[in-house]
């Protein structure tokens, strides 16, 4: 369930959304505020069924005469098409709250593919201001370009039977579009628990929150953890001037890395997570080495006694990088993180070496960026990102990691930073 922003109520409409011809039934019962925009309820609907934003979508309704009506969107797409723009409509002007079960609207996504969302109104309700609900559903959403309603049906089956003469075919083409092979694929799979955090996510940037000090100090613990290990006199290093392995444990079992580490995991050589923290923590001048000891400096002990000022060091570590490929690809990583859109693991270097060559990235030979240079890349940027607690606990491999409230705060503050540059 989603958290409340406020006990403030706003009117609200409790609908049922399930997309037409597909067996089992796809379907989500969500709760949105009536005064929400179209634009909004498109996101809301792709969040809530897990689509990625990738077409255009319309939506067909009956206005105030009784007159079938169309709108598309998003407008700038859709300046040529024979339907009005999306822009300024709100929910209330599609739907009445006088008429549960007769009210209705159609949302369509994806013109190719002609997913067909069927959207009735099943009543009023009054919800927290700013709050956005799925209180149920069934079944995961259909996989992005896979043919419509019978596409989809037939795919399932196919994944279904290791038999199939189609399944190696079937199995790889999932495989590249959701990181999932046909094994692990599951159409039933359904998790209200995540469809609520993307929906959180959304209304955090839609009505912004302050940042409170909870939010603040559990994004940035594990910088204030290895901080206070230094605090009063340093914490001993090896010859080698690593963390000692008894150091390393504690980090792991404190911080909550288990699952990011190899073998015994005492060494920083097996716990990459850890010796990024410490060689992030250096580089941003909060600890020094010293005689065989990792101590504060001036920064550090700052940091340590005025955690609003490391929020603001760390914000403007991340948004301000040194190398433009960097600052585009810590772009990327903002807006994959907010929109809760981003591509499986194994197309996310891929993605960056598009997005970098039609940025005019290119080799001072003027060759394409080689892929070894994209995952490079992507590595900074990731392992930067690594030494903050900005995601929700991961509870199974394949669940997808959302923001939590404190991590979508702290995107939004780095992205100002980026749109500043």
């Amino acid at each position: 369930m989603a958290i409340m922003h406020s006990t403030d109520a706003v009117p609200a409409f409790d609908l049922r959304v399930s997309i037409q011809g597909t067996d089992p039934e796809i379907w989500r019962r969500l709760q949105l505020p009536a005064d929400l925009t179209v634009p909004q309820f498109h996101l809301a609907v792709q969040a809530a069924f897990g689509w990625e934003d990738r077409h255009l979508y319309g939506i067909r309704y009956v206005d105030r005469k009784g007159k079938p009506a169309v709108l598309a969107g998003p407008d700038y797409e859709t300046e040529e098409a024979e339907a009005a723009a999306v822009s300024g409509v709100v929910l209330s002007d599609l739907l009445d709250a006088k008429q549960p079960g007769r009210s209705r609207i159609e949302y369509e996504y994806d013109f190719g593919d002609c997913w067909t969302h069927e959207v009735e109104l099943l009543g009023a309700v009054d919800l927290a201001a700013g709050e956005l609900v799925c209180l149920e559903g069934a079944s995961r959403g259909p996989v992005e370009d896979s043919g419509g309603a019978a596409g989809y049906t037939r795919l399932v089956q196919i994944l279904a039977d290791r038999n199939h003469a189609e399944y190696a075919d079937a199995d790889s083409w999932v495989f590249q579009l959701t990181g999932q092979s046909g094994r692990q694929f599951d159409a039933s799979a359904f998790d209200v628990q995540s469809v609520n955090r993307k929906l959180r996510n959304l209304s955090l940037q839609w009505w912004p929150q302050p940042l409170t000090d909870e939010d603040r100090d559990a994004v940035l613990r594990p910088v204030r953890w290895l901080l206070e290990q230094a605090s009063p006199d340093g914490v001993e290093l090896t010859k080698d001037g690593y963390l000692k392995p008894a150091m390393v444990l504690r980090a792991i079992e404190e911080l909550g890395w288990s699952n990011m580490v190899m073998g015994k995991a005492n060494r920083e050589a097996h716990a990459v997570t850890v010796m990024e923290l410490r060689e992030h923590v250096i580089r941003w001048r909060l600890l020094r080495k010293l005689k065989g000891r990792l101590v504060l400096t001036t920064a550090g002990r700052r940091a340590l006694e005025r955690p609003a000022d490391l929020w603001d060091l760390v914000i403007d570590k991340i948004g301000r990088p040194e190398h433009d490929a960097v600052y585009l690809v810590t772009r990327l990583y903002a807006f994959w993180h907010l929109t809760g859109i981003a591509p499986p693991w194994n197309r996310k270097v891929e993605a960056i070496r598009a997005a970098l060559e039609a940025a005019g990235f290119v080799t001072r030979s003027g060759h394409p960026i080689p892929e070894s240079w994209a995952s490079d890349i992507n590595q900074t940027v990731r392992r930067a990102l690594g030494c903050l607690h900005l995601m929700e606990a991961r509870e199974t491999r394949w669940r997808q990691r959302l923001l939590t409230d404190g991590g979508v705060k702290f995107f939004l503050e780095v992205s100002q930073v980026l749109n500043d540059r």
